[in-house]
This record gives structure tokens, sequence and C-alpha cells, in this order.
């Protein structure tokens, strides 16, 4: 099987390298990929916002399968377009994208779904803010409703922050989501999905605060581990029951199935599990502990889903253990990031590439915000945490910044799922 994967990020690098260790791949290549996608696959030029131009590519490559990484190109429609060339493709049409790149859109859908989510408002006019603002209490959720790169969101207690960022969106032209804070340690849940076939895979926690203890603004995400060694051993079931496949139905039932990866972004709350997001494709950092951890090879999986065949593929194999990744920033992220930098240590052994490229002389240079992403696995969480710092230590980027607390409080058995309380509630009334 010839396999093309579309992106440039950490993401994608975790894909590549899990897909070059299945024997049904036969030839890979990443576009526009990076310094490390390209010790693994052919690196094929393309701009992923020029749809029309990667269906010419999986063309003229022969692509038996091609996999979409980042969201824009989803919500802009590429895997329309390769689709309508002919080639199979993991990635869900334009229409469904919209459950990520519309956060109205996934409002409206739970809401038919009978899923529970945090109570909203749309305001779309700077008028309507402070009105607006005012029915909900701190801590306030101020979200774009478009795309983000994770970093459209604001949650603070304080009522003049929350505006600000509100009113900054909204002179952009952006419409703004107000939300209710959802409480509890949240879950970020991968699953296939192919119609009203669901495959959840291992749930992972992500970091998307730029500090230590979970301060400074949103990034998108400054690390993650997987498995939940804190989660009772029928949440992923509970999950997938109650939140993924009815809204996976739901899709179906409005004409737009969803094929490919579906992300729930989703909080413990007190009065049960909630949905804070969806995402349509694979979430980074979260990709880079879980495909570490699959033994199921991966490309048959991707091409099952692609071609309608999911639900005839045997139940996933996992390894023991667990994985955690640590992300390297550069200097300024999640501001502008500085660029060029030498990164030394950038081609060991558990480093993926994110924001690199390979200079003329092959020194690996920085290129982008959230710069490598460094996995280290072990037989619990502790080991994993200790591999992947004893990792980190052999990489140097000047100005660079990593948190220090990725799965920390995991590690030491301090997470707590808070005990639901007996209330019921109506879809979409949380807070």
């Amino acid at each position: 099987m010839r396999v093309l994967v579309v992106g440039s990020g950490a993401r994608e690098h975790a894909i590549v390298l899990a897909l070059a260790q299945d024997p049904e791949v036969t030839a890979l290549a990443c576009a526009p990929g990076n310094a490390g996608t390209a010790a693994v696959a052919e690196q094929r030029g393309l701009d992923v916002q020029d749809v029309a131009a990667a269906a010419a590519l999986a063309l003229d490559w022969h692509a038996d399968l091609v996999v979409i990484g980042p969201e824009m190109p989803l919500v802009a429609g590429i895997a329309d377009v390769v689709r309508a060339a002919g080639i199979p493709c993991f990635g869900p049409t334009a229409a469904a994208a919209r459950i990520e790149g519309s956060k109205s859109f996934a409002k409206d859908v739970m809401a038919a779904a009978g899923v529970r989510t945090a109570t909203s408002e749309i305001v779309d006019t700077p008028a309507h803010l402070d009105a607006a603002l005012a029915r909900f209490t701190p801590p306030y959720v101020v979200k774009d409703d478009g795309l983000a790169a994770g970093k459209g969101v604001v949650v603070s207690a304080d009522f003049d922050v929350a505006r600000a960022h509100a009113s900054t969106l909204l002179d952009n032209g952006h419409p703004v989501l107000l939300e209710s804070y959802l409480d509890g340690p949240e879950v970020s849940l991968f699953c296939l999905v192919d119609g009203e076939t669901v495959v959840p895979l291992l749930p992972a926690q992500d970091f998307k605060r730029v500090g230590d203890d979970d301060t400074g603004p949103n990034t998108g995400g400054m690390g993650a581990y997987a498995p939940l060694p804190w989660a009772s051993p029928d949440l992923v079931t509970e999950l997938v029951s109650t939140i993924v496949a009815p809204v996976a139905a739901e899709m179906v039932r409005r004409g737009t199935p969803f094929s490919g990866l579906l992300y729930a972004g989703l909080a413990l709350t007190s009065s049960g599990p909630a949905v804070i997001e969806f995402n349509c494709r694979f979430g980074d950092p979260e990709t880079q502990v879980v495909l570490p951890l699959l033994r199921t090879p991966l490309a048959r999986l991707l091409y099952a889903t692609a071609t309608g065949a999911l639900a005839s593929q045997p139940p996933l194999q996992w390894a023991d253990g667990a994985a955690v990744t640590v992300v390297v920033a550069a200097e300024g992220y999640p501001g502008l990031p500085r660029a060029g930098d030498v990164v030394a240590g950038a081609d060991a052994d558990g480093v993926l590439h994110g924001g690199t490229r390979r200079r003329d002389d092959g020194a690996v240079v920085s290129s982008g915000g959230r710069v490598l992403s460094v996995v280290g696995t072990g037989t619990d969480l502790v080991l994993a945490r200790e591999d992947a710092y004893r990792r980190l230590e052999g990489v140097h980027l000047a100005g660079s910044h990593h948190r220090t607390d990725i799965a920390l409080r995991a590690s030491r058995g301090d997470v707590e799922v808070p005990r639901r309380a007996e209330v019921v509630t109506r879809s979409g009334d949380i807070g």
C-alpha cells in the first residue's frame, strides 16, 4: 500500500513512524513534512490549503491512501477533492468537519444527539457582549467559534480579562462562544469512526496551558500522557455509548456521516462526562503518546475506515505500559515564535519533529512554535515520565521552554474524578 500523509507537525511525524512499521506499507510520503519525517518518508512540497494540489499530488504519486493530519484542510474540503479523484482518504468531508470548524454547529449536533455539554451562547456583535457575559458566572470560558489552533480559548475568573478576549475576537470579525465552566479532569478520546461504527483508541490527557501548574495562556498543547491510570475501567465504554456513538449517529441522520478520526475533548464533571469540544482529526500532542502504544497495524485501520470496512476489523491490540510526551517550544510561543535556531539532539530516538526544517548545511533548525515532542515510554506512568525527561536532557534549543510537570500529578495518584451528584440535567444544561 502506498500511503501519502498530509501535514508537517509532530502529529504527522508520529503517524509516519507508525505507518513505517506496518508491513503492508510499501511506499510512504509526507507533504510537506519536516526534518523528522524526511528520515522515514519521501518529502513532497505542498501548500496544505491548496486542496486541488493535494489531489493532484496523490494522483501523481499513485497513492492508495491519503491521510490528512491538520484540521484546516479538512474544513476546506481536502478529503472531498481527494475522494473525487478516486483515492481513499482518511479524513471527513468538509460538511462533517464542521464539527470542529464551527463550535456552534457542534453544539447543535450535540443538542440533537442528547449529549451533555456546557451551556453556551453565541455573540456576534460587540453590542451584545456585556449582557451575554453577565448571564454567566466565573470562571468565564470565551472561545473563538472557528478554528484557532487551540489558542482561541480564554478561561478566567476575571470579567475584564474574559471581556477583553471576546472583544478582540469580535473586532477581528470572529463570532464568540461563551460557555459555562466544566469542572473535573479532562480526557482526550480518539475514535475511529465510519458512519455509525465507532472504535475507540486509548484515552489520553493533554496540557493546554503554557506553564507549570496550568498557568499562562492556552497553547496548541504542551504535553500529554496515555493511558489514564486514574480512570475507571469502564470509562471508555461509557464515553462511546453516551457521547461518541450518539454524535456519529446524528451525523448520519443529517446526511453528513463522519469518516475518519473523531476526537472528543471531555471533562469528567461532578454531573458526569460532558463535551468540551470535538475535533475532526488526530490531536497534537496526544497522537504522540497514543500511537506508540498501538500494536495493531495502523495502515490497515486507516484504510478500513476510509473505505467503509471498519466494522470488519478485529479488536485493537495495545502494548502494556504508558507513554509521555513533552513539547519543546520556541522562544515567544504561544505568541510570535523565534525561528531559525539550531536544534541539538533533534535526531535522537524518541524525538518527534514539529516545527523544524533542515538547513542546506544539514543542521536542523526551528521553524515553528512547537518545535519538538519528546516521547518516553515505560511499564508505568512513573517510568514513562522519567524516560521522557531523560531524553529531553539531550535536546537543546536556544531560548526554548517546556513544562516540567507533564503527567506529574497522575504519576503521583493525585488526579481525582469528582464524585457524581445525584442530579438530572437536560442535555447542554451544565453549570
